[in-house]
């Protein structure tokens, strides 16, 4: 009977967590590959997905222009890592999506609000080993310059041993562009000036991640992703 009343636990916890990190979901490889003829349209090109560690727990911070940037980044990095994005809440209203988003693992949250439970299981799932993905400004630029939240800083420093990875998403408001193709480009890479530093406050953190990501893309939306490139 322990037995039994411990597999029980071990199963609710799992739930409430999600799935264990490591491999790919079956849904999120699905979801993955439904989204990859937009990519192949797009002419993806990815740059630097070595700087993604293959396990352990990871944040990746990116910038945030269009509604395509976590498909692009996830179909992005999936030889190396299935991303658990801090999704708005909203999209778990949409019918039949919430059971695709859970399956994926990806974590709701209240934009703007200061969600401490969503923060809360993003902390619990990186110290279990998994990839975060976190976009610092909270919500599409539009086109606007937009300061940093420090959410990705209180989570790199609730757990230091998680690895800093940013990510720079190029030309996907030029989906909007239609029938014009895209010029798709996704370059990770290492912090400039290194991982979070001891004393080190979230905001200051979160500010110059997003800094050196916006010096490789500034602000675009949708229609505007630069000027048009041959081929």
């Amino acid at each position: 009977m322990p037995l039994l009343v411990e597999a029980a636990t071990q199963s609710q916890e799992t739930t409430r967590l999600g799935p264990p990190p490591g491999e790919p979901s079956s849904t999120y490889r699905a979801a993955m590959a439904v989204c990859r003829p937009a990519m192949v349209w797009g002419r993806l090109r990815v740059e630097g997905l070595e700087a993604v560690p293959a396990s352990g727990p990871v944040l990746v911070v990116g910038n945030h222009d269009s509604h395509w940037d976590p498909v692009t980044i996830g179909v992005s990095a999936i030889r190396r890592r299935q991303i658990r994005a801090l999704a708005k809440a909203q999209l778990w209203d949409v019918r039949g999506l919430g059971p695709v988003l859970n399956g994926m693992g990806q974590i709701p949250i209240e934009r703007g609000a200061g969600d401490a439970q969503a923060l809360a299981r993003a902390i619990e799932e990186l110290r279990r080993g998994a990839c975060i993905g976190v976009f610092p400004e909270g919500t599409r630029s539009r086109g606007k310059e937009l300061r940093a939240r420090s959410g990705v800083g209180r989570l790199a420093l609730e757990v230091p041993e998680a690895r800093l990875v940013c990510v720079a998403v190029e030309g996907t408001t030029t989906f909007a562009s239609f029938p014009r193709r895209p010029r798709l480009r996704i370059r990770f890479f290492e912090p400039r000036d290194g991982q979070a530093r001891p004393g080190e406050e979230p905001g200051e953190l979160a500010a110059r991640l997003l800094a050196e990501i916006r010096e490789l893309v500034p602000p675009s939306t949708a229609g505007r992703g630069g000027a048009p490139q041959p081929g």
